[in-house]
C-alpha cells in the first residue's frame, strides 16, 4: 500500500510539475534573447509606416494608469487610459476592423467601417452608431499597438528617432525604435515602439512621462496571426431585437464650436504651431504634433461644471486667475470660464506649466484683474 501511495504522490507531483511549465511557457517564449538587425532608426520608421493596411487577428492588452479626473460623459475615454483593457481584434485595415474589449461582466465590441462606427454591448443588446467625426473620441482600435505606434511614429522626425536594441513580443522579435520629443511643451520624455522584424508591424508601445521610470501607458500583442481576416467577420449589422441608438459624444465639442462666438486663436501656442483641421469650427484649435498635442475647445456648461469639480477635487490641483488645471500623469487638463464668455477646455500632453503659458495667450479666455 505504502509503495502504491508513494507511486501515486510522485505522478501527482510531476503532473503537478508538467502543468505549471506549461503555465511558464509563453513568460519563457519572451523571455528568450531576440535577434536584433542593423536597421537605421529612420528605416525602420518607415517599415512600420507601410504596415497601415496590413491584415492580421490576435490579441492584445493595454495597461494605463493616467487616472483621468473626468465626467460621467467621458467615463468611457478615462477607463482606455486608467485601467487594464484586454481586447482581441480582427483587422483587415483602418477603415475595416473590429475590436472586442473582453471583461469579466462580458464583452463590447466595436466594428468601424466606411464613414461610420458601431459598438455593441453584448450583454445589454444595444448597438451605438456614430458617424466619422474630425474630432473623435479615442476608442478601442486606437489603443493597439499596431494603431499608436503608427500615428506616433507617422508625425516624428528623423531627429526624434534613435534605436533600442531587440526583444520578443507575441513571440515574435520585435526590433526597437525610441522617439524622443524634441518640444519644450512635452510632458512625454519617451516613447518606445517595439516594431515586427518581420513585417514592420509595431507589436508593443510603451509611453513614458517626464521625470517617471515606469510607463504610464503600455499596450502590446499577446497573440499575433498574420492572416487576413474574413469581411464577414469585421462588418457589423444591428441583429434583430436590438436597440439601437446614434451615438453623439464627439459631437459635443463640435456643436459648442459652432455655437459659442470664436475666440481669436493665435497660430502658435506653448511653442506648438497650430494646426489645420477639415471640418471644424474656428473657435476650435488643435496645436503640435506626434506625441506631444495641445487641444483648446468650448464645452457646454454642464460639461464644463462636471470636470471643474472633478479637477477640483485632485489633491494636485492648481488654481489661480488663469483657471483651474492638474495633471493626470503625462495629460493636463485646464477649465477656463471668464464672465461673459463661454466655458474652454485646454488638454493635451504638454506640462502644467505649458498648460498655463497657453491660457495666459488667450486674454479673452483669462480672468485677468
Amino acid at each position: 500500500m505504502r509503495a502504491r501511495g508513494h507511486g501515486a504522490a510522485r505522478r501527482r507531483v510531476t503532473v503537478g510539475a508538467l502543468i505549471a511549465a506549461l503555465l511558464a511557457l509563453p513568460a519563457v517564449i519572451g523571455a528568450l534573447p531576440a535577434s536584433d538587425a542593423a536597421v537605421p532608426a529612420a528605416e525602420l520608421r518607415s517599415r512600420a509606416l507601410a504596415t497601415d493596411s496590413l491584415g492580421f487577428s490576435g490579441y492584445a492588452v493595454s495597461a494605463g494608469s493616467l487616472a483621468l479626473p473626468v465626467t460621467d460623459q467621458l467615463s468611457s475615454v478615462a477607463d482606455l487610459f486608467s485601467n487594464r483593457t484586454s481586447m482581441r481584434v480582427w483587422w483587415r485595415g483602418p477603415a475595416d476592423n473590429r475590436v472586442d474589449v473582453v471583461t469579466p461582466a462580458g464583452e463590447t465590441g466595436t466594428h468601424r467601417g466606411p464613414g461610420a462606427t458601431w459598438t455593441w454591448e453584448y450583454e445589454t443588446a444595444t448597438a451605438t452608431r456614430a458617424a466619422a467625426n474630425p474630432l473623435e473620441l479615442p476608442a478601442p482600435p486606437d489603443l493597439l499597438p499596431s494603431s499608436l505606434g503608427h500615428r506616433l511614429l507617422s508625425e516624428a522626425v528623423d531627429s526624434e528617432l534613435s534605436r533600442i536594441g531587440a526583444r520578443r513580443v507575441a513571440g515574435r522579435d520585435t526590433l526597437g525604435l525610441r522617439l524622443t520629443p524634441a518640444a519644450a511643451a512635452a510632458s512625454v520624455s519617451r516613447v518606445d515602439v517595439w516594431i515586427d522584424a518581420g513585417t514592420g508591424l509595431p507589436l508593443q508601445v510603451e509611453v513614458v512621462e517626464k521625470g517617471a521610470r515606469r510607463p504610464a501607458m503600455d499596450t502590446r500583442f499577446l497573440d499575433l496571426d498574420l492572416a487576413v481576416p474574413a469581411p464577414e467577420t469585421t462588418a457589423f449589422t444591428p441583429p434583430p431585437g436590438a436597440s439601437v441608438r446614434e451615438g453623439r459624444e464627439a459631437e459635443v465639442v463640435l456643436e459648442a464650436g459652432r455655437r459659442v462666438r470664436p475666440v481669436e486663436l493665435p497660430a502658435e501656442l506653448a511653442g506648438l504651431p497650430r494646426r489645420r483641421l477639415d471640418g471644424v469650427p474656428p473657435g476650435i484649435g488643435l496645436y503640435g504634433s506626434g506625441v506631444t498635442l495641445l487641444a483648446v475647445a468650448p464645452v457646454p456648461h454642464d460639461l464644463a461644471d462636471g470636470l471643474r469639480n472633478a479637477l477640483s477635487a485632485s489633491p494636485d490641483a492648481v488654481v489661480d486667475e488663469l483657471g483651474t488645471r492638474v495633471a493626470a500623469g503625462p495629460v493636463a487638463l485646464m477649465i477656463v470660464q471668464p464672465p461673459g464668455r463661454g466655458p474652454y477646455v485646454l488638454t493635451g500632453t504638454v506640462t502644467l506649466d505649458a498648460l498655463a503659458s497657453a491660457a495666459g495667450r488667450l486674454p479673452d479666455l483669462v480672468n485677468t484683474p
